[in-house]
């Protein structure tokens, strides 16, 4: 059974030691020094057998989790693909009716106009108003897997941490990098080379409950440094890792439904409401303070008729 308790005293565990193989040395040495599992076993088979059973009990579930992983990320991708086409429909509309409406003006000028004079552009109110529906979407990098995907890493996030997944070389080893986690900076560093990732952090991190590894990456043929970050403000989202790196946009951001069920009920009714903002600020409509002001409004015009609310501004 797993026991998340352990997992914080592990993880700095595996950091000092300095990988899979000698954090294992490191275990059953403590077996072998502090307990009987060896001497007291009634054969080797016995204590194999134990060994053997943990690991196909983990694995099999390691197994599920991966399959699992691979589903969620195939649905990612299938709605990213269905969002991308949505935009490019919406913009492709929008210049249809760009080019109609400079048809339009072009087609109704006089038979007798000058050839001198320039053709009058579009109407400037038309033109402003798109750019503010443009505006209200944010600006940044369509987020992937609420992160990005950069030349030298790449890294996705929850509201609690983020991911950052950065490429070695094969055959380097745990002894053989430098990670460096502060509060607001990261180093990411091979001996003998320039570091990978080096820089301020955008927000503040948890340096208790952050921590990283090294696996090899069979898909590519080198190894991934995994780091995780636990944010300070598990309220928000964050735009990039690195300061000056590409930012997301975060008005993209969508978190997975199945991690609101592990909040708890104030956190949860937060995020949601954050998301349904998000939302009505995407389609150019109230949010839910602006239209809790707007119902209040209506609701006293309607106690009080022989009020002349015509000038009534919403503040």
């Amino acid at each position: 059974m797993d026991d998340e308790r352990f997992d914080g005293m592990l993880i700095n565990l595996a950091q000092q030691v300095g990988g899979i193989d000698n954090l294992l040395d490191t275990f059953f040495g403590f077996l072998r020094r502090k307990t009987d599992f060896f001497a007291g076993a009634a054969d080797e088979n016995a204590a194999k057998a134990s060994v053997l059973k943990a690991f196909q009990r983990n694995k099999e579930r390691a197994d599920e989790e991966a399959k699992e992983k691979a589903i969620k990320e195939k649905k990612r991708k299938a709605e990213e693909e269905a969002r991308r086409k949505k935009i490019e429909s919406e913009k492709a509309k929008q210049q249809k009716q760009e080019e109609s409406r400079i048809e339009d003006i072009t087609d109704g000028e006089p038979a007798g106009a000058s050839s001198a004079e320039p053709p009058k552009p579009p109407p400037p109110a038309a033109k402003a108003e798109g750019e503010e529906a443009d505006e209200s979407e944010g600006k940044g990098l369509v987020p992937i897997n609420n992160g990005a995907v950069y030349d030298n890493y790449s890294w996705t996030q929850s509201l609690q941490d983020l991911v950052v997944t950065v490429p070695i070389p094969a055959g380097v080893k745990a002894k053989d990098l430098t990670v460096d986690i502060q509060k607001k900076a990261l180093k990411v560093k091979v001996k003998g080379h320039d570091a990978v990732v080096d820089g301020e952090l955008e927000k503040t991190v948890k340096l208790e409950d952050s921590f990283w590894s090294v696996e090899d990456n069979p898909k590519g043929g080198n190894r991934l440094v995994t780091i995780t970050l636990t944010k300070i403000n598990q309220m928000e989202w964050w735009k990039t890792v690195i300061v000056g790196d590409p930012e997301i946009n975060t008005q993209k951001v969508e978190p997975e439904n199945s991690k609101l069920a592990d909040l708890d009920g104030d956190t949860r009714q937060t995020v949601e409401k954050m998301m349904y903002d998000q939302r009505q600020k995407a389609a150019g409509l109230p949010t839910a303070d602006e239209q809790g002001k707007q119902d209040m409004l209506k609701k006293f015009m309607e106690q009080h008729p022989e009020m002349d609310f015509s000038k009534a501004k919403i503040c």
